[in-house]
């Protein structure tokens, strides 16, 4: 074990506050690349609905219109996620991003009614398309550009552990796929010349969107209720508390959860009943530089408990991570009962 400098003085080792990692990465400027992207691609998908006629060109530029307003929510719950803790916010601010995916989703659900209603009228009411050639084109450009721009999101999301982002890279994709729908149905019209398979296209899109919608909005909701962090990071945990589990050492408790980009993890360390509280503090203080040495934007808060001690086994979480299941080792009561 490595020894470390002794507390400052004045300090409360035994039951330690959180120690915390660097802070979120600002991650506006994908937010602006995000925006940039809606505004061209509206512009595009609108010209393109001008000069066919298509109500299934409509959907697909209706649905850009959503991806703008999703992104400037975006930008807004990135500029709040991304500000320091305060003293009205000890953990900062990262949840803000939870509130932007599930807007997005509300608006993605508004812009598929706005779709399926468009549709219904265009079957019942079929009327013919022109310049279908050019509009296609310009549609096939605008797909081109949002699919660049959501694997630069999703990329982004998934190293800084973004839901914005990753909400707004998967909103962008989906709109890529839809527009390769609807290039495809309006070419068939084109070609067979059958008017109400333009508005059955459409109204596909509005389905196809829902779904996008309601994936946005559980998830959302999942973080909002503290969601366990993946199996991936809890695993890595595990790993380092067991490795760490000898004759004198062990831990039970263990409690994780995320909040945008920031991870979070509470054990209780059990140590022998004869350790001063220098040694308990040097342990752990090791102990966290090894956990945010292997998953740097953790928070680790950790209690410090006496092994032996009946007591330090009451306070188990009705709801915790299995650290030593499958080894043999039981930390549920203290060494030496049945």
């Amino acid at each position: 074990m490595t020894t470390l400098p002794p507390p400052a003085p004045g300090a409360a080792p035994a039951s330690r506050g959180p120690r915390t990692a660097a802070q979120s990465t600002d991650l506006t400027k994908f937010a602006w690349l995000s925006i940039a992207a809606a505004v061209a691609t509206i512009a595009l998908k609108t010209g393109a609905w001008s000069l066919t006629g298509s109500v299934g060109l409509l959907s697909d530029a209706a649905e850009s219109t959503v991806n703008l307003v999703a992104a400037v929510v975006a930008l807004i719950a990135l500029k709040v996620a991304a500000k320091p803790a305060t003293e009205q916010f000890l953990y900062g601010r990262a949840k803000a991003e939870y509130f932007s995916a599930a807007v997005e989703g509300a608006m993605i659900f508004v812009a598929a009614a706005v779709i399926l209603v468009t549709a219904v009228e265009r079957f019942v009411h079929p009327q013919p398309l022109e310049n279908v050639g050019v509009g296609l084109l310009i549609s096939v450009a605008a797909s081109v550009l949002n699919g660049a721009v959501a694997m630069v999101l999703l990329r982004a999301g998934a190293k800084h552990r973004s839901i914005t982002l990753k909400a707004d890279g998967k909103h962008l994709m989906t709109d890529v796929w839809t527009s390769v729908g609807v290039v495809a149905g309006v070419g068939l019209v084109w070609l067979t010349g059958w008017e109400r398979l333009d508005a059955v296209v459409a109204f596909a899109v509005g389905v196809n969107i829902i779904v996008t919608g309601i994936g946005l909005v559980s998830e959302s909701i999942a973080g909002l209720l503290d969601k366990v962090l993946p199996d991936e990071d809890n695993a890595v945990i595990t790993e380092i508390l067991r490795r760490r589990t000898d004759g004198q050492v062990t831990f039970h408790g263990l409690q994780t959860r995320e909040a945008g980009q920031q991870k979070f993890m509470n054990v209780h360390v059990l140590v022998p009943d004869e350790w001063t509280v220098k040694q308990g503090h040097d342990y752990i203080e090791d102990l966290e530089h090894e956990l945010l040495g292997a998953l740097p934007s953790l928070t680790v808060i950790t209690h410090l408990e006496p092994i032996s001690d009946p007591a330090s086994y009451d306070d188990i979480p009705v709801a915790h991570i299995p650290i030593h299941e499958g080894t043999g080792h039981d930390s549920s009561r203290p060494p030496g009962t049945v």
